[in-house]
């Protein structure tokens, strides 16, 4: 959302994402801090508030994301995660690609 508005306070964002679903103003406010701290978005105090804005482009991040889905699910393999993506695996790979163990589902999640 803050790849569209550019920058903005937790209640800009909050209000730009009332549309699609109704948050909490400290659901906002936490996911926007957390993400602060993970450094993929930057904050500047501006009066009593903070004003957000990305720390990555759109398409590093996309990058990113595509890095590690490849990396926890796909042995760091992009050609295996298109062929998955494609649904031209076969079908062994298919379902040991979908029940991953429970160490590399706990390493995703977090």
């Amino acid at each position: 959302m803050l790849w569209t508005l550019g920058s903005g306070t937790v209640a800009d964002v909050r209000d730009a994402l009332m549309a699609e679903r109704e948050l909490a103003y400290t659901t906002v406010l936490t996911l926007l801090d957390r993400l602060a701290g993970k450094g993929a978005v930057r904050r500047k105090k501006r009066g009593r508030s903070y004003v957000y804005r990305p720390a990555l482009s759109r398409a590093a991040a996309l990058e990113a994301a595509l890095h590690r889905l490849a990396d926890d699910f796909f042995q760091g393999s992009r050609d295996r995660l298109a062929a998955y993506l494609q649904g031209s695996s076969t079908s062994a790979e298919r379902d040991s690609q979908r029940t991953p163990d429970a160490a590399t589902m706990d390493s995703a999640l977090l």
